[in-house]
């Protein structure tokens, strides 16, 4: 009869076991930790921007619908204002008539000069480290941080991070990324009125 009992009882200190370690990994899951950033092996401890949709515009909409929705890119867009403020591209008459194969030219141009085919989230860019990358074109990135932790790309600033579109990382910046040669020909004519 002795025997008996403990048999029964190592069947439920087993299961007890067992049960534990499963609710254990569900609350993990459930928690949804953030991944260590790779190769410094510290968990990144900043604030990453949410997913909205709107948060691109729609120019960095229509960049990223240009991408391979199955590929890991990186794409630094450029924000509504930087568009309008630097490329004189406005949403509402930029997309109409015979402007808007133009501004798809330009969109893909612009494209090409600020996605990277591989995955950077600022995280995995060190403080006075200076990375670089060739865009889609061949066209150089160096990317780093400014003193207060930003991520600066050729010069431009960044105005938002690690925006994530499945497998995309957006940086959102203050700025167009491109060539001397692409700037000098989309520069807007001085005698024209606002």
């Amino acid at each position: 009869m002795r025997r008996g009992y403990s048999f029964k009882n190592s069947i439920a200190f087993v299961f007890l076991v067992v049960s534990s370690c499963c609710f254990l990994v569900l609350m993990i899951s459930m928690l949804k930790v953030p991944d260590a950033a790779p190769g410094n092996g510290a968990m990144p401890f900043y604030k990453k921007v949410s997913d909205n949709v709107n948060s691109l515009g729609t120019f960095g909409n229509m960049m990223l619908q240009m991408l391979p929705a199955d590929l890991a890119f990186t794409i630094f867009v450029p924000s509504e204002t930087a568009f309008e403020r630097d490329l004189r591209l406005r949403a509402n008459d930029s997309l109409v008539g015979e402007k808007m194969s133009d501004t798809y030219a330009v969109i893909s141009r612009i494209l090409g000069f600020s996605a990277v085919p591989r995955v950077l989230e600022s995280a995995m860019v060190g403080a006075g480290e200076e990375l670089s990358y060739d865009a889609l074109s061949g066209f150089t990135l160096f990317i780093s941080k400014d003193v207060r932790g930003r991520l600066v790309v050729n010069g431009v600033k960044s105005d938002k991070v690690d925006v994530r579109r499945g497998k995309l990382v957006v940086h959102i910046m203050d700025g167009i990324i491109m060539d001397a040669e692409f700037e000098q020909s989309v520069q807007p004519d001085f005698d024209e009125d606002d």
